[in-house]
């Protein structure tokens, strides 16, 4: 019986893995991480979802909705390496804490549920790891499900997400029925046995020698395709070792030119101990990613190794506020930083001392003196770092690229129920916006009301949730509002403004003429055309200030404008009245003018909504998605289950939930997942309330 691997781990960075755990909800991520814990010793008693009992799930809305709702950090000890675990949600509406994750991870594990595969949120967050570069292995679970299917779950991920998976494991038993696994690198058997803790070693069961033979041969052809020395030794040998297998899966996952692919039953204990040997060899350690870059405080470009001996350099990537005091989340990338010493914002120019630094387990925490290049800690003592902060030590400043904040879609006024909680609702607020950069707040000019933006109807519920729990303030909430956007359908050449203001002393001038023209991508690019010195690089750059300043209100309904470049093309000065303010001004003021000769057009955002329903209750729930505007794109039917896909306004999403349970008798459900923006029909447009 093979017992917890729970040495004494190592201070090097090459003995540290971040690693984080990314799926669709209900694939199993939590469960992933809590066996995790109980393999490494981490923990001594297996939690579960549905009981509201795993360590990471340890919000109380969390524990409710059965749901990862806030990415949740954990610590655990591995054949003399440390693994840092980071179990993201799976929930569209939480994206943003994903993003912010993935950030400062090195590796990821995506898990995939054998019987769905790769479905919707699955492929965004894949996406979102694709875009910050972080090598993952795949971990198919659930394979004791009815249904369940690797080979199937393995066809989705290469046809769903572009990628070539290595499977290095042959389930053995099916469904009710699965008991282990064939290790196809070392050709032996992983037995798990209901009730007992670890697996038992064995040759190839005499039924699967044939299919083990025959999977492990793919595998060495695909590999020796993708890597060159594997292909080199394949041609000589007609075979690849072992060794040579382990060394060309970590490169190609390393690469990104290839996925392994493991699998298991979270639920039932079977497949953790692999999964954690494969973390260890295929994803990198701190030591096998590239110096961090950033820049000094003269704007030059500077790298920063992943050396304990080099200065000091963190970034800010979570704030919480606990009764322990306010926590803020660390990766440090370079340096290594002790208790009680002094860090630098080096964005503001401020500095902080260090209280204490924790080694987190979710929501208990661990004291410790010092924190080296590639830990992931949480301290306490800062009071002015937010999420995307840079911390570095005083004598060497360096500003790291901060995650990226998606924008919120959906907006709900809040008030507090009695008048004496306004203070207090303010403060809530305020402290929500600051642990969650995602959740935005405003106060609407016209009305007078506070309103709170997010992204999606889950992510505001919990919002306000938190407001009344964790603050105690009842708060009456508005029904949800969609953020549109305007754009540029038709722009306008060589608008000129001149901006002219003389009331005693120095005055203000500024000439400007200003080329609009539309953008098919959702964003806002300005440039400058000018010659000869007639308007000056830092008046240009105060234009583009105003110009954005102008995007804030549009001319149709004063929603924010996207879609859009606008060109300098020229301008003039005054040798005394001409300012950068002045440029400014005459940059808001101009462009919004533009806008208002341009032809403009309303965007919504639409969502990629994916329903499973019962086969009887296609028709009515295609008619449903018809009536609120939805266009169908997919279809499929299996075993009496039917999926449709389809593209739908996010304004006609609200209640959809409690309509598709009474339309189904409560057997269906929908996942969503952002799918850009779209004009607003005409006969829509007309029915919406200025902003």
């Amino acid at each position: 019986m093979r017992a917890n691997r729970q040495p004494r781990t190592l201070s090097s960075p090459t003995t540290v893995r971040n690693l984080g755990i990314l799926a669709h909800v209900d694939a199993g991520k939590t469960t992933v991480a809590e066996r995790i814990l109980f393999a490494t010793g981490a923990i001594h008693q297996r939690g579960e979802v549905h009981h509201g009992t795993t360590v990471t799930d340890y919000d109380p809305q969390e524990r409710d909705r059965g749901i990862t709702i806030f990415a949740a950090a954990v610590s655990c000890a591995w054949d003399g390496h440390r693994v840092n675990l980071i179990d993201t949600p799976g929930h569209v509406d939480f994206s943003d804490e994903v993003e912010r994750s993935l950030r400062v991870l090195d590796g990821a594990v995506a898990v995939f549920d054998a019987v769905a595969g790769v479905e919707p949120q699955s492929e965004t967050v894949w996406r979102q790891a694709d875009r910050h570069g972080v090598p993952r292995i795949a971990f198919v679970n659930k394979l004791d499900r009815a249904g369940a299917d690797l080979d199937t779950a393995v066809a989705s991920i290469r046809e769903r997400l572009g990628v070539v998976p290595l499977v290095v494991q042959l389930p053995i038993g099916a469904e009710g029925t699965f008991s282990g696994v064939v290790d196809l690198l070392a050709m032996r058997s992983l037995h798990w046995r209901a009730g007992s803790d670890g697996y038992r070693e064995g040759p190839v069961p005499e039924p699967l020698r044939e299919e083990a033979a025959r999977r492990r041969r793919l595998l060495e052809e695909t590999v020796a395709e993708l890597h060159a020395d594997a292909l080199e030794e394949f041609c000589s040998a007609s075979a690849l070792t072992e060794r040579t297998l382990v060394r060309a899966l970590r490169e190609l996952t390393l690469h990104g030119d290839g996925v392994v692919v493991l699998c298991g039953s979270a639920y039932r204990n079977r497949g953790i101990e692999p999964l954690l040997d494969a973390v260890l060899s295929y994803l990198p350690s701190p030591a096998d990613m590239p110096p961090v870059r950033g820049l000094r405080a003269d704007g030059v470009e500077q790298e920063r190794a992943p050396d304990p001996a080099e200065p000091f350099t963190a970034l800010a990537f979570k704030v919480t506020a606990t009764a322990t005091g306010r926590l803020t989340y660390l990766r440090v990338y370079a340096g290594t930083l002790r208790k009680g010493e002094t860090v630098l914002d080096p964005a503001t120019g401020r500095t902080e001392r260090v209280g204490r630094i924790l080694r987190v387990q979710a929501d208990r925490h661990e004291e410790r003196e010092e924190a080296v290049a590639g830990d992931i800690v949480a301290v306490i003592g800062l009071k002015a770092a937010r999420a995307g902060t840079t911390l570095c030590a005083p004598g060497t400043p360096l500003v790291l690229e901060p995650p990226s904040v998606a924008e919120p879609v959906v907006s709900v006024a809040v008030e507090a129920r009695r008048n004496s909680d306004t203070g207090r609702l303010s403060a809530a607020l305020a402290r929500l916006a600051e642990e969650d950069p995602s959740l935005v707040v405003r106060s609407d000019a016209e009305s007078g009301q506070t309103v709170l933006s997010g992204m999606g109807e889950l992510h505001l519920e919990v919002a306000v949730e938190k407001i009344r729990s964790g603050h105690g303030v009842e708060v009456v909430v508005g029904r949800p509002q969609v953020s549109y956007r305007e754009t540029v359908v038709r722009g306008v050449s060589g608008l000129v403004h001149r901006h002219v203001k003389q009331d005693g002393g120095a005055g203000q001038f500024a000439h400007v003429v200003l080329d609009v023209e539309p953008l098919e991508e959702p964003c806002f690019e300005f440039r400058s055309t000018v010659v000869g010195g007639r308007v000056p690089q830092e008046y240009a750059r105060a234009v583009e200030t105003g110009c954005r300043d102008a995007l804030a209100e549009g001319p149709l309904g004063g929603f924010p404008v996207t879609g859009l470049r606008v060109t300098l093309t020229d301008g003039a000065t005054h040798s005394k009245d001409s300012s950068e303010m002045a440029f400014r001004a005459a940059g808001r003021f101009g462009l919004r003018e533009a806008l208002r000769l341009s032809t403009m057009e309303l965007l919504e955002p639409l969502v990629e909504v994916t329903v499973t329903v019962p086969e009887d209750g296609v028709g009515s729930v295609l008619g449903d998605l018809a009536a609120r505007r939805g266009r169908v794109s997919g279809s499929t039917a299996e075993a009496g289950t039917a999926v449709i896909t389809a593209a739908v306004p996010l304004a006609e999403l609200f209640g959809y939930a409690s309509r598709l349970r009474g339309r189904t008798q409560g057997r269906g459900a929908f996942t969503t997942r952002p799918a850009g923006l779209a004009p607003v029909p005409a006969s829509v447009a007309g029915t919406l309330p200025v902003r």
